[in-house]
């Protein structure tokens, strides 16, 4: 521990002791929170109801940190391919309606909204709402409004410490208040890392023979800065208009230095550097009003991104007379969104809905790129590249219906049905233009077999997302191999059914589980292009299934006073023929396995908690046309926490990270030509990135 760090924990070591830390003395949230620390919601209506001052205990700051203790409930931001703005698909509404946005979702909305503003939580299967879209377990969030003229805030300061070095500027902070008749908020955050890993590398031939060795020193830094604000208000007469801003710019180095070492031969230095210096803008409205017997809301979105990358990759020898070599790769890409949306339903007798969607969207992907290789005089020299310099537009069309019923008191029926139309264009080279027609819809049906059971089904047929990177050239200088881009790429659709069934367990908590399956065509993975070039393309079909489980399981009954353990987990398989074997393997760089647990203690009587979680992940090989690379820890990600929920009116968490020494385990194999044919070398190496300690600091005003 660096100096700057034991002084740290001295400051926050004495802060701690001059609290009052005994339950004799304990703030008076806790003695609220020991009145009604019950997590076991009611049942109105069908919905299962938290009231906020459940969640006394935990002392929330905010909104988030209220919806983080909920019981058997994870925020799932859902889609993030999603085409324009779409259906709703994020499994969290605030007052009754959707999170309209792109690039802000659940979590950030939440962390803005002060925790004494909130009325209750509400957990919901989303398929008898009114809202197209949407099924299986929905929460909605109940505030209050804010009657006071003055302002509030919440703020929170998450410095980390790692010995690949100190980030101090990860953190947040916003302000809200009245603005006329209506409410503003303004926020500043910075999604800091100061990042590394280090560790040793080798190389070796088809038969296990070792060629070289390689000791590396990783390191990632990164800063985005967006200062972001939202106003709203309700007029007398039930309009509701929302309007939010946003500016960001995105500030990322990242470095690997590695020493080659050679049994015979000198060493050799390499030095591999990427850079990107990115801003992005967003601004988004909507006007929800009345109208015939109904409601109509308009959304407007703009956004807009200017992305410059550079990356280096070069070795430099030291033998005294081998000339160094390098390449470098610049990219410059402009990207902009623009989408309107009109959204009208309304109710009919028998507690009917009907609705239907517009929305027009048009899509641009602007990219200029160039490399460059060093000759023997040291001089950067152009290579000239085929399809860098290329410009991919889309302008798309979409129409959906809604019907939704009650069938049965405990049965209800949510349908949509409509299609989409897009036209997608490319400049340069290997420009063209084509035009696609593809229908969409669901079906899903929420089922209460009684009252602590909530079962939904869903059917969905939807058009995916296309990255227009992969239709245009690029190359990775630091594995020396690239994409050649692909102005044939078709948007890929999917039909979808997924079971899901939450069982309430009274004052034990709750349990959730979906099983899923999916049927994709047009599936987008790397195919190749010709004998020797590969790029991004559309393979017939693929399958995917597997299932998923939350739980949340409190301790209560067997005497053990605010204790709960969280668990989510998801498993899954999935299936194509690969374009170069012809034989079936899982989808390139797929999910094989989640996991994350959580314990968490809030002491009765006092301000302190204590916890500790791990979490650990898998994922299939990435796989080209000449390599597989696979990527895997060394082992779950394990840590444990203490919190003080009153140190001068703040909270503040310690937090120690990395107990089991997880590292990062990476293998890639090179084949002389492609996979199909003879092994050329294999690279297998291991990064350690040491204990990891962390620091949040949160309050309000």
């Amino acid at each position: 521990m660096d100096d700057s760090l034991r002084t740290l924990a001295g400051i926050a070591v004495s802060a701690l002791a001059a609290t009052n830390i005994f339950p004799v003395a304990a703030h008076a949230q806790t003695e609220a929170a020991s009145s009604s620390s019950s997590l076991q919601p009611r049942t109105e209506n069908g919905r299962q109801i938290f009231d906020a001052t459940q969640f006394a205990r935990f002392n929330p700051r905010t909104a988030l940190d209220i919806v983080n203790q909920v019981p058997g409930f994870t925020i799932d931001t859902g889609d993030d391919d999603e085409r324009g703005l779409g259906q709703a698909d994020e499994n969290v509404l605030i007052n009754g309606a959707r999170i309209s946005g792109k690039n802000s979702d659940a979590f950030t909305f939440l962390g803005r909204i002060s925790a004494a503003n909130v009325l209750r939580v509400e957990i919901v299967d989303g398929a008898t709402l009114s809202i197209s879209g949407l099924s299986g377990q929905v929460l909605n969030l109940v505030t209050k409004a804010d009657d006071s003229n003055g302002l509030s805030g919440n703020f929170k300061w998450k410095p980390q410490w790692r010995r690949s070095g100190n980030n101090w500027f990860a953190g947040e902070a916003s302000i809200s208040g009245k603005l006329g008749k209506g409410d503003f908020t303004l926020a500043i955050e910075n999604d800091a890392a100061r990042n590394g890993v280090e560790g040793p590398e080798q190389v070796t031939d088809r038969f296990g023979n070792l060629l070289f060795e390689r000791d590396e020193i990783a390191r990632y830094r990164q800063d985005q800065p967006k200062l972001s604000g939202s106003y709203n208000r309700t007029s007398e007469a039930g309009s509701i208009f929302n309007v939010n801003a946003a500016y960001q710019i995105f500030r990322r180095r990242e470095s690997v230095a590695t020493d080659r070492t050679q049994t015979g031969q000198s060493d050799i230095f390499e030095l591999y550097d990427s850079r990107e210096n990115e801003w992005n803008a967003e601004f988004s409205a909507d006007y929800d009003f009345a109208l015939g017997g109904g409601r109509l809301k308009l959304i407007g979105l703009q956004r807009f991104e200017h992305s410059p990358v550079s990356d280096f990759f070069g070795q430099t020898f030291t033998d005294g007379v081998t000339a160094p070599n390098g390449s470098r790769f610049n990219r410059v890409t402009d990207e902009g969104e623009s989408i309107f949306r009109a959204e009208y339903g309304w109710k009919t007798k028998g507690g009917t809905d009907w609705g239907f969607s517009v929305e027009g969207a048009y899509n641009f992907l602007d990219n200029e790129g160039a490399l460059a290789v060093l000759d023997s005089q040291g001089i950067f020299q152009p290579v000239a590249l085929t399809n860098a310099n290329s410009k991919v537009t889309e302008y798309r069309g979409e129409f959906i219906g809604s019907y939704g019923r009650p069938l049965l008191e405990n049965l209800s029926l949510q349908a949509t049905l409509g299609g989409e139309y897009s036209k997608i264009s490319q400049s340069g080279a290997a420009g063209q233009s084509r035009s696609f027609v593809r229908p969409k819809g669901s079906v899903s049906l929420a089922w209460r077999p009684q009252d602590d059971l909530d079962v939904s089904l869903k059917l969905e047929r939807s058009v995916g997302q296309l990255n227009f990177f992969d239709f245009v050239e690029s190359v990775d200088v630091s594995q020396n191999n690239g994409n050649a881009g692909n102005p044939e790429l078709v948007p890929p659709q999917s039909w979808r059914a997924e079971l899901e069934a939450t069982q309430k367990l009274g004052p034990w908590g709750s349990v959730t589980v979906n099983i899923y399956g999916e049927k994709f065509s047009d599936i987008v993975d790397s195919i190749p292009i010709t004998t020797t070039t590969e790029a991004r393309g559309n393979l017939d079909s693929a399958t995917s299934y597997g299932v998923e489980m939350v739980t949340s399981i409190l301790l209560d009954p067997i005497g053990w006073a605010g204790a709960k353990l969280d668990f989510e987990g998801e498993v899954r398989k999935s299936s194509l023929n690969d374009p170069v074997t012809g034989v079936s393997r899982r989808i390139n760089d797929d999910k094989i396995f989640t996991y994350e647990a959580n314990f968490r203690h809030d002491v009765p009587g006092s301000n302190w908690a204590w916890g500790a979680g791990v979490e650990d992940f898998r994922y299939s090989r990435f796989l080209r046309l000449d390599q597989s690379n696979r990527f895997r820890t060394g082992g779950p990600y394990s840590w444990i926490f203490v919190e003080h929920k009153d140190v001068f009116g703040l909270t503040v968490q310690a937090n120690l990270g990395n107990l089991f020494g997880r590292s990062e385990q990476f293998t890639r194999t090179v084949y002389e030509n492609r996979r199909d044919g003879p092994i050329g070398f294999v690279e297998d190496r291991s990064r350690e990135f040491g204990l990891i300690y962390r620091l949040t600091v949160s309050g309000s005003f």
